[in-house]
């Protein structure tokens, strides 16, 4: 095995560069993969954007977080994994011993281990994600449907957030893949879904991935009144889960819930931003207000169970394939990709694929 790899390496915004790094070598408990697939995320655009991430990366630095692959070599005291095994590791694990992690919110970990990488022929594991959140894909499992894992338990822990019921009228504003996710996973739950999107091509996607009706943001066109028209005595929906990261969707999403109902604000807009609130509708219509954030390790249990039992369909996610040296170019694509009008959701990165 060769002591040097491929990799994809952030120096800061808008700079990703294909460079020649050693291959990491594990340590106690951890273990070494051969990448199988690595996907495409808009936190990782976010993070490409912006040249940094205040919790989980500083550059320069090894890039990308949606992975599986096949085990290479182990730690000492690794147990359950050995050379040859497929398996997908999240990207953080929680510690178990904090304040957040003794009070069921592991998500909130104080000391929340991130592992960052993906985009590389090899990938370390520490020994914390292998111990909790690593976890065997089946042999009829490809790698980049296992590598939905992690972006799909996000939303997992989001919409059980909200404690969905059957029959529940959920309405999603926004239609990239996260939103995506949203409506296929409050379909497989039994919910009347409602779609909210801008452009002509998320309406068909988004009427594929799950949604009964959709509503088109357009000049002129009140979108609470359409969403509101669309449910039950107009008084609203029962759930609303905001995508879009924007000050004026995250007060229509306000605007959309009826009395009594649940809006999580999903969508992380930059540090500093600011919106405004009524709050007599607040008061007075006991809305609850979410703001969900990450996963925990029993969100992506079920997010797994979704994907290997074929309910969430994760083909569908995957537009495009590439190999490593086209990680950068894809990412001055994705920057630009909404004014293009193509469904591009995620592409999965090959480190096989010869470019």
């Amino acid at each position: 095995m060769s002591k040097t790899m491929q990799a994809v390496v952030l120096h800061g915004r808008e700079d990703l560069r294909l460079e020649t790094v050693a291959v990491p070598q594990p340590g106690p408990g951890e273990l070494l993969l051969r990448v199988g697939a690595a996907l495409t995320c808009g936190t990782d655009l976010k993070v490409y954007r912006r040249g940094y991430h205040a919790k989980m990366l500083v550059p320069p630095t090894l890039f990308g977080h949606e992975i599986a692959g096949t085990v290479i070599s182990t730690g000492a005291d690794v147990a359950g994994f050995e050379p040859g095994d497929r398996v997908v590791a999240l990207n953080s694990a929680p510690c178990g011993a904090c304040l957040f992690c003794r009070r069921d919110q592991p998500n909130l970990c104080s000391d929340l281990l991130f592992n960052n990488g993906a985009y590389a022929e090899y990938i370390r594991i520490p020994a914390r994600i292998v111990a909790k959140n690593t976890l065997h894909v089946p042999n009829d499992v490809p790698f980049q449907h296992a590598a939905l894992t992690e972006p799909l338990a996000c939303v997992v822990h989001g919409l059980e957030q909200c404690n969905p019921r059957t029959g529940d009228t959920v309405v999603v504003i926004g239609a990239g893949p996260i939103g995506l996710m949203f409506l296929r996973t409050a379909q497989i739950a039994g919910c009347r879904v409602i779609a909210v999107v801008k452009r002509d091509d998320q309406i068909v996607s988004a009427k594929r991935f799950g949604a009964d009706e959709v509503v088109q943001i357009a000049e002129g066109v009140d979108t609470v009144a359409a969403v509101r028209a669309l449910t039950e005595d107009g008084e609203g929906a029962d759930i609303v889960v905001e995508c879009v990261a924007t000050p004026a969707t995250w007060e229509q999403s306000v605007e959309m819930v009826r009395k009594g109902g649940v809006v999580n604000l999903f969508g992380g807009p930059p540090s500093g931003t600011t919106v405004s609130f009524d709050t007599n509708r607040l008061h007075y219509g006991d809305i609850m207000l979410k703001a969900t954030f990450h996963h925990t390790p029993a969100a992506c249990r079920r997010a797994f169970e979704l994907i290997t039992s074929g309910r969430m369909r994760a083909e569908d996610f995957i537009t495009a394939t590439t190999g490593l040296s086209d990680v950068p170019d894809v990412f001055r694509r994705m920057l630009v990709r909404s004014a293009t009008g193509t469904l591009d959701i995620k592409t999965a990165v090959l480190p096989e694929v010869v470019q």
